[in-house]
């Protein structure tokens, strides 16, 4: 019913739209370009304390989706009674704020400027020389504000002070479903996390959720990713996934983390660049999302995770790498098949399966536990080297080891009758989804050098008269291993002045590739879902 609702509410739309101004209409045809999925997700196998967990974890989440409009923005009413008119205030919220997430942060509110680069996470005056002249042992830090004291000058505040009120908050949401954990794993963490979320320390948390096996819910929770500052790369912007595990896939899928030391073995570097150990815990599962908060439903909607981030938890433990199946078949079904229908030479589109994909973007968070994370010179860790460079390097790594590792585990027989054709047609169908993320993504950043490092190999070819692309398949491998290669050796170098420069060869869209986007585009085909989520989806 709710579908047919939304279903209907967009066809009003578009048929009201002669009557209205001209820049209305294009907001909602903006706003059309997220296809509404409803987010349901199968809690029959929930006990009666679990399914009482729920609205907990869910009052939690919404805590965190109002911090990270904190972080992203700022005042997020203010903004909105700025606006009358519904289609823009649905783009804002689809984007936390007024600039476009997929289209490079330009503005499309009138009377705003360009994004901040960092976010709310800096004083809007500071400059980067002022912030490198600062005195401050954890200005640097994941969980730091910076701000301007009554002086003027700058200070490094702690999210757990910054954000106390809501912050303590949570951390009771947390506790009180703690006490209903029936899984000693999961109550273990959430009683962990409430404590990091009040202190700002992660390790234990990190390492609690590592050892998490046997839970059907999973919550992940705090600030993580630091996508959203693009001026440093440094802060971390809280957001909340609620996860429900789907046993059988999870079941058929595991076996391949007991791997990652074979398949760090066979990279194609020199051994000092895959020197370092993956841990051996690492966790492959397979859930239905039930609610995106915060950072993880900015723009485009993350389908995979990765994490912890933190570098000693890999060490030690590897990470945990989670496929959240009902939003990437949404994306599939309504996103990537169609451009594959449209872009993909018509020999070759039997390639594209969502077995295949399912295969790409789960190694791809593979991907990130591989290679190395401290400088091969002994100097640093990849990540302070690279800079903001590093999250858009880290997501190229990651999006070409995962085809990488398909093509080795069907070597080794992990994976039996596998046609490496399906994955390389997939992959690249799955490069014309994520380039239309824009620059201002990191994702869209990757791929845009990967599709043009990819086509300088002759990986594919376009057929000029008809505008769709075939893949070679020995050209593809050969590339593939190359630009695995060369990544790493970037990485383990930490070449800041090579990344930069590679960007900016590589890292943009010709006018060819911009036109076939634009076919894209005129097919009315998604950029990315909106989730129609909540307590009232899952019948709570």
């Amino acid at each position: 019913m709710r579908n047919r609702i939304v279903a209907f509410a967009a066809m009003l739309a578009l048929v009201s739209c002669g009557n209205k101004k001209s820049e209305v209409c294009d907001m909602q045809k903006k706003v059309d370009e997220f296809a509404p999925v409803e987010l349901k997700a199968d809690i029959s196998n929930l006990s009666e304390k679990e399914k009482q967990m729920l609205p907990l974890l869910f009052e939690a989440a919404d805590i965190m989706d109002q911090l990270y409009w904190e972080q992203a923005y700022g005042n997020k009413e203010e903004l909105l009674s700025k606006v009358s008119d519904e289609a823009t205030k649905e783009f804002i919220m689809i984007n936390y704020g007024p600039w476009e997430r997929l289209n490079d942060n330009k503005p499309f509110v009138e009377g705003y400027g360009e994004k901040p680069l960092g976010a709310n996470f800096y004083p809007k005056d500071m400059t980067k020389e002022e912030f490198e002249a600062f005195d401050s042992p954890d200005k640097t830090s994941l969980y730091t504000l910076i701000v301007r004291n009554d002086e003027g000058n700058l200070e490094s505040v702690p999210y757990h002070v910054a954000y106390k009120e809501k912050i303590d908050k949570a951390a009771e949401l947390l506790r009180k479903a703690a006490e209903l954990a029936e899984d000693e794993g999961l109550k273990k963490y959430l009683t962990l996390r409430a404590d990091a979320l009040q202190t700002d320390e992660y390790l234990e948390s990190d390492l609690a959720w590592m050892d998490m096996k046997t839970n059907k819910i999973d919550f992940v929770v705090g600030p993580i990713e630091n996508y959203e500052d693009a001026l440093f790369n440094y802060k971390a912007a809280y957001e909340a996934y609620i996860l429900i595990k789907d046993l059988d896939w999870t079941e058929k899928i595991n076996r391949f983390a007991a791997l990652l030391p074979k398949l760090q073995e066979s990279l194609p570097v020199d051994p000092e660049y895959k020197k370092e150990k993956p841990g051996i815990d690492s966790d492959l599962g397979v859930y239905e999302v039930a609610y995106y908060a915060g950072d993880c439903n900015a723009g485009s909607k993350t389908i995979a995770i990765n994490l912890p981030n933190d570098p000693r938890v890999h060490l030690e433990k590897g990470s945990r790498k989670l496929q959240l199946k009902n939003a990437m078949k949404a994306k599939f079904d309504k996103i990537l098949l169609p451009i594959g229908n449209i872009l993909i030479d018509e020999s070759q589109r039997q390639h594209i399966k969502f077995d295949a994909f399912f295969e790409n973007v789960m190694f791809h968070e593979v991907g990130h536990g591989l290679g190395i994370k401290n400088l091969v010179n002994g100097e640093g860790t990849v990540h302070e080297a690279l800079k903001e460079m590093h999250s858009a390097l880290e997501e190229g790594k990651a999006d070409i080891l995962g085809l990488y590792m398909v093509s080795q585990l069907a070597k080794m027989g992990e994976l039996p009758e596998k046609d490496m054709m399906d994955n390389y047609v997939t992959f690249v169908a799955g490069i014309f989804r994520s380039v239309r993320f824009g620059a201002a993504s990191s994702h869209g950043k990757a791929n845009m050098v990967c599709f043009n490092y990819l086509k300088d190999k002759g990986a594919f070819e376009r057929n000029p008269e008809t505008g769709t692309y075939k893949v070679n398949f020995d050209k593809m491998t050969e590339a593939m291993n190359s630009l695995a290669h060369d990544i790493l050796v970037l990485q383990g170098n930490g070449d800041y002045e090579g990344v930069k420069k590679w960007f900016a060869d590589k890292g943009f869209v010709t006018e060819e590739l911009q036109a076939d986007l634009n076919r894209i585009s005129k097919a009315d085909i998604p950029r990315d879902i909106r989730c129609i989520q909540g307590r009232d989806v899952l019948g709570l």
